[in-house]
């Protein structure tokens, strides 16, 4: 009986690690875009995009490796795509994330049947994956090995971008000068600082992460492209990061939370309940959680400033 938990508890500690690499990369360059005062609204569609980029492009360059590099400029691109409308075109950025949105999921359909013929993935195309990294020593740890060890690539390379982008936008300049663009874009401009070059910092960033975390659904969490694969991960991931007060260590914690449902509403699929009724899971805990953060946002807000820092003014 004791085996039987064990076992079914590594399994379950895996399964909700490898859900939140793309749930991770997405809270990530929502993040970003928050720093630096760009809305995040064209996440889902980003994603979605490079998710059709990283499996179309390991199949024309020859690699899975390949792929993921074009997944990540297509990110950039049109992240910076975004970042034209509505910086310098003044174009609403609600309206041009929801477009952009739309745009991308009717145009994967257009490239997967472009390629294949077939409108539903690209399973026809070999586009190879991403490998799983065994971690030396951590592998031979007795459960926890089971739990952390051979995960794709791409998962190690999300927890480590927490760390970095906490390196990047509290100890060095660039990050200093990114937050005070997105925080009070007067104030930096009244010391020379050009906003504009921070911002498009912050679209760089923002949509290659966006692009890692789309090309992690066809190069590794799966082997192909499906339409609507990413399934609201870049609006979770703004959920995430609005929970975690905007602090990388704060995100991480709040993507666990959304992993935690997510991999529980595929372990309770397995015990003859209603597959549609648990894929609501994840949705259902968003909608719970934001809710909740924000009801405690707005009694901090009534009892004033002083109650909430963020809220003090310089």
């Amino acid at each position: 009986m004791a085996s039987g938990i064990s076992i079914d508890f590594v399994s379950f500690a895996f399964a909700t690690i490898r859900v939140m690499t793309p749930l991770l990369f997405a809270s990530m360059a929502c993040l970003v875009y928050t720093k630096g005062g760009i809305d995040s609204i064209a996440t889902e569609g980003i994603m979605l995009m490079c998710a059709m980029a990283g499996a179309a492009g390991a199949w024309l360059l020859g690699g899975p490796f390949q792929g993921l590099l074009f997944g990540m400029a297509t990110g950039v691109a049109l992240s910076f795509l975004f970042g034209y409308a509505t910086l310098s075109l003044k174009a609403n950025p609600v309206l041009a994330g929801i477009a952009l949105n739309i745009l991308a999921g009717g145009l994967t359909i257009f490239v997967i049947y472009y390629l294949t013929g077939e409108k539903g993935s690209t399973q026809s195309l070999s586009s190879g994956t991403l490998p799983n990294v065994r971690v030396p020593l951590l592998a031979d740890v007795p459960v926890l090995g089971r739990i952390l060890s051979g995960h794709n690539v791409l998962t190690y390379v999300s927890l480590l971008t927490v760390a970095a982008l906490h390196f990047f936008l509290y100890k060095t300049r660039s990050g200093l000068r990114l937050r005070a663009a997105g925080e009070n874009p007067q104030a930096a401009e009244s010391v020379g600082l050009s906003v504009t070059r921070c911002k498009y910092l912050a679209l760089f960033i923002a949509g290659a992460l966006a692009g890692l975390g789309g090309a992690f659904m066809s190069l590794g969490y799966v082997s192909f492209f499906s339409k609507n694969m990413t399934a609201g991960r870049g609006f979770i991931g703004m959920a995430a990061e609005s929970m975690g007060h905007g602090v990388p260590g704060g995100v991480l914690l709040a993507t666990l939370l959304f992993s935690v449902s997510d991999a529980l509403s595929v372990q309770l699929q397995m015990m003859s309940l209603p597959p549609e009724l648990m894929q609501l899971m994840p949705y259902l805990v968003t909608i719970v959680a934001i809710a909740v953060y924000s009801r405690h946002r707005a009694r901090r807000r009534a009892a004033g400033p002083a109650a909430d820092p963020k809220e003090v003014k310089p």
